[in-house]
């Protein structure tokens, strides 16, 4: 595992929830359901995948995928203190509005607080293969300009070091191997970031329930659950006293 470098307090961690574009395959445009058809067969290796599978998989796995996809919340995370010993873990979520003013907020904060990659860091679990390919898909879609601290495609790993993705640390070099941020913590003895719902309800409470509230909630929880994480690959040791604080209004 690389040294860990920097500062607790220079850390920023980060989670996403995504939801389909639509809340029904039939809302979506003539082109689009005939787009999104083509990438069902795809994903099930069937090019005889009929039309009701297509709409099955729909509500299924499209919140997956950026370009049938759209960002909700966006929740963020740091510690508090003094460099050797921070006293709290503030964490807020954006998630009011538009996606686009979603993504704009978040832009906003990383270029006023965390805009020096050489110096700062983003973290979180598996960021790297999702939520930060997916926020920039987004944001070009959006016509947003990329913030540097996200901005790696075309990157060397030497040029991407800070991003401290716990994922990547668990692997270990082997990149065939999935773990869950909810696995990882069971076996490290951190608490359950499992809440009154999981990464494949998000959809449901977001389109048919409208409980925006609760997808945030859940979120934060991810967030503090991936930084207590890194933590503990990284065998850093915080007070037990350590204050979680949400800022979210």
């Amino acid at each position: 595992m690389p040294t860990f470098r920097k500062r607790l307090t220079d850390i920023l961690f980060l989670d996403i929830e995504t939801v389909s574009m639509v809340s029904d395959f039939r809302v979506l445009s003539d082109e689009m359901q005939q787009l999104w058809s083509i990438k069902a067969r795809q994903l099930s290796r069937d090019p005889s995948l009929a039309i009701q599978d297509c709409e099955d998989l729909f509500a299924k796995k499209a919140g997956i995928y950026a370009e049938f996809a759209k960002v909700v919340c966006i929740s963020v995370g740091y510690f508090e203190g003094s460099k050797k010993e921070p006293q709290a873990f503030r964490v807020k979520s954006f998630y009011k509005g538009s996606e686009k003013e979603i993504l704009l907020s978040f832009i906003e904060l990383l270029q006023a607080h965390f805009d020096k990659p050489k110096q700062q860091a983003i973290s979180g679990h598996n960021i790297k293969e999702f939520d930060i390919p997916f926020l920039c898909r987004r944001m070009v879609i959006h016509a947003l300009k990329v913030p540097k601290m996200l901005d790696i495609g075309g990157k060397k790993p030497w040029q991407v070091e800070h991003l401290l993705d716990t994922l990547v640390l668990w692997r270990f070099g082997d990149y065939k191997h999935y773990t869950s941020l909810r696995l990882l913590a069971a076996i490290l003895g951190i608490p359950s970031p499992k809440g009154d719902i999981d990464g494949s309800q998000v959809s449901k409470v977001y389109w048919e329930d409208n409980d925006i509230d609760r997808i945030w909630h859940y979120c934060e929880r991810d967030v503090f659950t991936s930084a207590q994480v890194f933590l503990k690959l990284n065998r850093i040791e915080v007070s037990p006293e350590l204050k979680y604080i949400s800022k979210t209004e």
